[in-house]
């Protein structure tokens, strides 16, 4: 019952993302497809194990590998040559033999290939959840917030995958945008993995920790740019100054609001993972019931901030655009 309990955990959260994510993308591909790749998704995460458990073996058997990566700088090379690379590549595999296969009786659209590696990641992500969860590796609040990592990390390749697939001419630039964009998504897999694990060291590098979040909220915001290209649409825009003066002064809010809303999310998180042991009746103490409110509005007054920057954006970017229209 208890195995049941994890298995459901694992996998009700990635597949109510995918669902997110299918309810807003025209011309969908059938569930029943979306549930395939999310199964093959899974299994991909398996082979991705065992390769990974592969290397760590012939890789301990020449060099003492166990030893060096305790150090960051150990541990940052095992995330860009061993770890980033094999997860990426299997779920790269996981999207195109299958489609390989079915093409015989389908024609991809973009939009298409593009949920397929949507939901080949978030198979990805709930076999990484029952792993983590079965050994005790990591709290449900840590892999809860994980759901949709590896989505952002795969979304580059899944669009660049999706062009060549659905293009009538299937150039060789093409193809080798997706090898770009595959190791894009390789390079910030292994950035992720490595600020995620900079706490435990001392400072300076125990500081990196603080670009995670906003890095992480950025690489949403990506996620949901590539989907509105891939389905045709203008993209959302932030910067729309006519100078290069104006246009430094609204990349540096953009910043801003990465910096307000990932420190934001993550001081939540952080709060959550501070109350987690303790007991219900505990909470409602005064001094702990305190620490919970001036917590909590600091981290949504900070968010609060990055959202009216945000909308400060926007309506100068909704602005020019009118004035360009009353041009005509």
């Amino acid at each position: 019952m208890a195995n049941l309990s994890l298995i459901l955990w694992a996998v009700i959260p990635p597949l109510l993302f995918l669902w997110f994510y299918y309810r807003r993308t025209h011309a969908a591909p059938p569930p029943l497809q979306l549930l395939f790749f999310f199964i093959i998704g899974g299994i991909s995460g398996f082979v991705a194990l065992g390769l990974e458990w592969t290397v760590e073996n012939v890789a301990n058997s020449v060099i003492d590998w166990a030893k060096i990566q305790r150090s960051f700088f150990g541990f940052s090379l095992r995330q860009m040559v061993e770890i980033a690379p094999i997860e990426e590549g299997c779920k790269l595999a996981a999207v195109i033999f299958p489609i390989c296969y079915l093409q015989r009786r389908y024609q991809f659209r973009a939009t298409t290939v593009f949920l397929f590696t949507i939901a080949v990641a978030l198979g990805f992500t709930a076999e990484e959840n029952w792993i983590y969860w079965f050994h005790g590796t990591a709290s449900i609040l840590e892999r809860l917030i994980s759901t949709p990592v590896h989505s952002m990390f795969s979304a580059p390749w899944g669009y660049a995958l999706g062009i060549y697939i659905s293009s009538t001419r299937r150039l060789n630039r093409d193809r080798s945008l997706i090898f770009i964009a595959w190791l894009n998504a390789v390079f910030f897999h292994a950035l992720v993995n490595i600020l995620s694990r900079a706490w435990v060291y001392p400072p300076p590098i125990h500081f990196l920790g603080y670009a995670l979040f906003p890095l992480l909220l950025w690489m949403f915001w990506r996620l949901e740019q590539i989907l509105r290209r891939v389905q045709r649409k203008p993209p959302i825009t932030l910067i729309s100054g006519y100078t290069p003066q104006t246009r430094y002064w609204q990349r540096g809010l953009i910043m801003l609001i990465l910096l307000l809303g990932g420190n934001a999310i993550f001081g939540l998180f952080l709060l959550a993972r501070k109350l987690s042991p303790l007991r219900l009746e505990q909470l409602f103490e005064p001094d702990i019931f305190s620490f919970i409110l001036k917590q909590i509005v600091l981290n949504l007054s900070l968010g609060v901030l990055s959202w009216l920057i945000y909308r400060y954006l926007r309506y100068l970017a909704g602005r020019r655009y009118f004035l360009k229209l009353g041009k005509y």
